[in-house]
């Protein structure tokens, strides 16, 4: 009779089991998502149907290939090119319409008031999307942490932002730009011409940048992370369009022990620099007023609780994301100037009049306002940050609409520095004017740029892309005109940033 009664509670608590397991499958997969999806077409959201298994990450891919699939022609409207699947929505839908990654509900913004309102979130109500672990791979430091822990972070790396530190690393940015402009003078040395695709050259050049103001080292030492950094973003880019399902990580597929081993490695490199780097600190042979000297400094203090294994992951932030936008910034702004070539023309007067030939220091930058605006103007056209993404993790109010918690946000900041409604009818050309008075008044609603995001999460490196970009540009300037390649084919994509698919070959003369 024991033995019954044994049997039937193992019979009933493995009924249990399932049923609560088949609830909770079919809440997750059904229940919610058609919840979430009648709480928003409510409020006048139209978009697209939630569908079992059937998300909206494939049709973006192959939007994305057909679009990708041939060039454009040359002119600077973009947007439908570079997110295809998104133009269409905001065509179809409007500036605030739906879609679906996975289970969860995506609102695809192109507002400006809206886009503001989620970007300076400070209750915590907003926050980075959760992505599969697979994706996180490529997890970079500061930007992937939140709450108070995101904040501590924040106020631990900024002050090797401030203006005084960057003043101190102006010397850096003048020996790689002369390395840069060195390597030039002996292309065009023969003939006093030579084609370069420049794309690859300011990739070695941000690099270089990066490896001496925040590590002290050249670029030679830093080049092996930033070729294993692009393998793994290629990699990651797979599986954020791919379908993931629960414990796919764990599977030793022939690209998850890729993907491992790209991450053990560049691990591997940055402990070996860190490793070096505290030895030379205690030795006395270096200071440790960098980047990696003043996380390290954070390690020893015990209050700050920040471990060797956070440092890497800053590392391999500033590494990855000063070398990808700045990179971009310049290949555009010089294929942009080789189809503008009277604003090329007005840039070289303005340098060789602000710093003749000598090479320009932080208070001659601060006067080059030509070269400004047009840094201005390329960052609009071929915007470094063309999306963000956030995520609803309580119940909150955007712009009128209750958000439910599990919603995300794509917020197209590119979309709004091509919208007529914000810059006016000529808002596919190339015309640095519109900054003559600054960003403030640039366009009819100050809040249609986001070069570098906005709010409490804004870019910190953002004073140094422009002090980088801007000293890049005047020294090339001074020495090179330079004109678009017959091979050059015009086909903007978006991997991380906005880079041009088939390189940028420009041809460069010496002046």
């Amino acid at each position: 009779m024991e033995d019954y009664h044994t049997f039937n509670t193992l019979i009933f608590s493995l009924v249990s089991l399932i049923v609560y397991s088949a609830l909770r499958v079919i809440n997750v997969y059904w229940w919610r998502p058609r919840s979430l999806e009648k709480q928003l077409r409510k409020q006048g959201i139209r978009g697209r149907s939630y569908r079992l298994f059937q998300d909206d990450m494939k049709e973006i891919s192959s939007s994305n290939m057909e679009a990708w699939s041939k060039p454009m022609s040359l002119n600077h409207q973009i947007a439908p090119r570079v997110f295809p699947f998104f133009y269409q929505m905001v065509q179809n839908y409007g500036k605030v319409s739906l879609c679906w990654i996975g289970t969860r509900p995506r609102l695809v913004i192109a507002d400006p008031e809206m886009i503001k309102s989620i970007l300076a979130d400070k209750n915590g109500h907003i926050i980075k999307p959760p992505l599969n672990p697979l994706v996180n791979l490529l997890q970079l430091g500061v930007t992937t942490l939140e709450g108070e822990q995101w904040a501590k972070r924040r106020r631990l790396i900024s002050p090797a932002f401030h203006l005084e530190k960057l003043k101190g690393m102006v010397p850096a940015f003048e020996t790689s730009c002369c390395g840069l402009i060195s390597r030039w003078d002996k292309l065009v040395a023969g003939e006093g011409y030579c084609e370069v695709d420049v794309a690859p050259e300011f990739q070695n050049l941000a690099g270089d940048v990066i490896a001496r103001t925040a590590f002290g080292s050249s670029y030679e030492e830093g080049k092996k992370i930033f070729e294993l950094q692009k393998q793994q973003v290629v990699l990651v880019l797979e599986a954020y369009y791919g379908f993931y399902f629960p414990g796919l990580r764990f599977f030793p597929t022939k690209k998850n022990r890729r993907r491992y081993n790209l991450d053990n490695e560049i691990k591997r490199i940055l402990r070996d620099m860190i490793r070096r780097k505290e030895q030379a600190i205690e030795n006395g042979e270096v200071g440790g007023n960098d980047l990696l000297g003043l996380l390290l400094q954070c390690t020893k203090q015990e209050q700050n609780s920040m471990t060797i294994e956070d440092v890497i992951e800053e590392c391999k932030l500033f590494y990855f994301a000063g070398q990808e936008t700045t990179a971009n910034w310049l290949t555009w702004t010089m294929i942009v100037l080789s189809m503008h070539p009277s604003w090329q023309g007005k840039a070289r007067e303005e340098v060789l009049r602000v710093c003749g030939n000598e090479t320009p220091d932080l208070d001659a930058l601060n006067h080059l306002k030509i070269v400004s605006m047009i840094l201005n103007e390329v960052l609009r056209l071929y915007s470094t940050v063309s999306a963000l993404y956030r995520h609803t993790n309580q119940k909150t109010n955007i712009g009128g609409i209750s958000v439910p918690a599990g919603v995300e946000f794509v917020l197209l900041t590119l979309f709004l520095q091509h919208d007529p409604k914000y810059w006016g009818e000529i808002v596919g050309e190339f015309n640095p004017e519109r900054f003559a008075e600054g960003v403030a008044k640039a366009s009819k609603d100050q809040m249609a740029f986001y070069p570098f995001g906005w709010g409490p999460r804004i870019c910190l490196g953002q004073t140094f892309a422009v002090i980088e970009a801007k000293m890049a540009l005047a020294m090339i300037l001074q020495r090179f005109w330079f004109e678009l390649s017959s091979s050059y084919t015009h086909a903007p994509v978006i991997g991380i940033t906005v880079q041009p698919q088939h390189g940028a070959p420009v041809i460069l003369h010496r002046i």
